[in-house]
C-alpha cells in the first residue's frame, strides 16, 4: 500500500516538473500546451480506441466538460450530436468561443460546480478531467444528475486494487492543469466504485488505446514513471456490447483491428 502511494506521489510530481519546466508567459497560453505533438497525439488515440467501442453516439445531446481547446469535440458533431462545451478557465473558453461560435461554450468549474445546470443531457463527455480535481466525488454527482443515458470517463488512475483517492499538487498556472492546484491519481476501484452509486451499470473496455498511458496489465507498476490511464462507460441502461464487461479487469487487451469480438476473460483476469 505504500509502494503504492509513493507511486501516485511520484507520478503528479513528475507530470508538475515536465509542465513547469522553463515556463514563460508564452508558454502558459493554452495552444501552446493542448497543440505540442504527445497531446495531440494521445487526443488521436483517444478518438480512435472511443469509436472501436460502436456505441449509440449518434443524434445525441453531449454535454462535454473540461474541454481545453475542444480537440475532442468534434468526434460528436460528426455524429450529428447537439454539444454543449463547458471549461474552467478564462483562456480556454476565449479560445472555444473563437473555434467554436455557433457552439455554446459556458464555465463550468467541476470542483465547484452549481447544483444544477438547468438542462439535462444524453450523454456526458468526460474524457482527461477527474484527476485534475479536488473534489472529485462531488464532480461526479454533479454530472450524474446532469445525465440520462451514458457517462464517457476517460482519467489518470494509480495501480492497486484498493479503493483509493491519492491526492497530489498540480501547478494552477498551466492551462492543461488542475484550476485549483489540487488533483488526484485515484485507483480504477475508487472511480468504478464511485460511479456505481449514480449509474446502474459502470463497463470498461475490454480494449485499450494503442498508447504507453493506458496499460493493459494492471497487475504489475511499470518500472518508470509516467501517467496512467482507465477508461470508463457509466450507463442508465444495460449495453449489449461485447467490448464491454463489467468486471474490472487487470488484463486488457489492444484495439481490435478486426470486427471480431474479443473472448471473454477469464476469471483470474478479475480483480
Amino acid at each position: 500500500m505504500l509502494l503504492r502511494f509513493l507511486t501516485s506521489k511520484i507520478l503528479c510530481r513528475h507530470a508538475n516538473k515536465s509542465q513547469r519546466k522553463g515556463s514563460t508567459q508564452d508558454d502558459l497560453t493554452p495552444l501552446k500546451h493542448f497543440g505540442n505533438e504527445n497531446y495531440q497525439r494521445i487526443n488521436h488515440r483517444r478518438l480512435e480506441h472511443l469509436a472501436s467501442l460502436h456505441l449509440p453516439l449518434e443524434n445525441l445531446r453531449v454535454l462535454e466538460v473540461g474541454a481545453g481547446i475542444g480537440d475532442l469535440t468534434s468526434f460528436f458533431l460528426d455524429r450529428n450530436c447537439e454539444v454543449v462545451i463547458s471549461e474552467g478557465r478564462q483562456a480556454n473558453l476565449t479560445y472555444l468561443r473563437q473555434r467554436y461560435p455557433e457552439l455554446p461554450v459556458i464555465f463550468l468549474d467541476l470542483d465547484n460546480p452549481p447544483e444544477d445546470l438547468g438542462q439535462h443531457f444524453d450523454v456526458v463527455f468526460c474524457y482527461g478531467v477527474l484527476y485534475h480535481l479536488c473534489h472529485p466525488a462531488k464532480a461526479l454527482a454533479f454530472l450524474a444528475r446532469h445525465c440520462q443515458k451514458m457517462l464517457l470517463l476517460e482519467t489518470c488512475v494509480s495501480y492497486g486494487s484498493e479503493s483509493q483517492l491519492n491526492p497530489c499538487s498540480e501547478d494552477a498556472a498551466i492551462p492543461t492543469q488542475s484550476l485549483s492546484g489540487s488533483g488526484c491519481r485515484p485507483t480504477r476501484s475508487w472511480v468504478y466504485q464511485n460511479l456505481a452509486q449514480h449509474f446502474e451499470y459502470v463497463y470498461i473496455p475490454r480494449t485499450q488505446p494503442y498508447h504507453r498511458e493506458f496499460p493493459c496489465d494492471w497487475t504489475i507498476p511499470p518500472p518508470s514513471p509516467g501517467l496512467t490511464r482507465a477508461i470508463f462507460i457509466a450507463s442508465r441502461q444495460p449495453l449489449e456490447n461485447p467490448i464491454l464487461t463489467p468486471e474490472l479487469l487487470v488484463r486488457q487487451v489492444r484495439i481490435f483491428a478486426g470486427c471480431s469480438s474479443p473472448a471473454a476473460p477469464s476469471p483470474d483476469t478479475m480483480l
